[in-house]
């Protein structure tokens, strides 16, 4: 039996993207879809473009003390067996809730998975190829590359089972930038995901994204996260490096 999903979508000033990722959920073929999507009261056109949905999704419009508090709101109401969280400048790919639901469907252990993203510009259009085709390789050896030296986790493509929140709580608020890196971390101590080949969602690099002019808050906020979970030198090193490196290659390059 398919289990049923439910995707949150955190929401704030997001009117040149939303409608894209809102109807990227409407259109999965899949017949189980729970879609929550939590505005922190934008102020420009965000909420009419999903008021235009309100019969296919649960709204909440309400003020929030950020991205992190509004995607545990939505995972607290959330009901499905699977649930994950969707950007509101990302989208899913045609196919993609069939393809989870059955790999969950089929493997009743496996308590979440990951799998490939596409990144995309502002248009649409494929950009950082070599970075997609890096990650992909990380993934596909030790969790000590991919989790420890560093997170080549895709987020919108990562879904879990509903249930793990009993025994690990939700995302933590006071983090920024890797509230998705942390929750990794925490579920990797139960178990090493599932890792798919399969390119399941688009992640969106434009001018507004948090990354883009703040990446050395970033990974001061990331090497924290890292410090929690990982304490062996040679990991601690490797990480350290692999994050000096990245911001060189950012200075360069912008």
């Amino acid at each position: 039996m398919l289990p049923s999903i439910s995707v949150i979508t955190p929401s704030y000033n997001q009117a040149k993207f939303i409608r894209q990722t809102i109807e990227s959920v409407l259109a999965q073929d899949y017949p189980q879809v729970e879609y929550i999507v939590i505005d922190g009261l934008s102020t420009d056109n965000t909420l009419p473009i999903i008021r235009a949905y309100k019969d296919r999704l649960i709204l909440i419009a309400e003020r929030d003390s950020g991205q992190t508090d509004a995607i545990n709101k939505g995972l607290q109401m959330a009901t499905g067996d699977i649930v994950c969280w969707l950007n509101s400048d990302d989208y899913f790919l045609p196919g993609t809730l069939a393809l989870v639901g059955d790999f969950f469907a089929r493997n009743p252990n496996q308590l979440w998975l990951t799998g490939d993203c596409q990144i995309v510009d502002q248009l649409g259009m494929p950009i950082q190829q070599p970075v997609r085709h890096y990650k992909r390789l990380l993934r596909s050896l030790t969790p000590a590359l991919y989790l420890g030296m560093t997170n080549a986790i895709c987020q919108p493509s990562t879904f879990w089972r509903r249930d793990v929140h009993a025994q690990l709580g939700f995302l933590t608020e006071s983090l920024h930038y890797t509230m998705d890196y942390d929750w990794w971390l925490r579920l990797q101590q139960l178990q090493s995901p599932a890792i798919l080949s399969q390119s399941l969602t688009a992640f969106r690099i434009h001018a507004e994204s948090k990354g883009g002019n703040q990446y050395r808050r970033q990974f001061d906020e990331d090497y924290q996260t890292f410090s929690q979970y990982w304490s062996g030198m040679p990991i601690r090193w490797l990480h350290r490096l692999h994050n000096q490196a990245i911001t060189s290659i950012y200075q360069f390059v912008k």
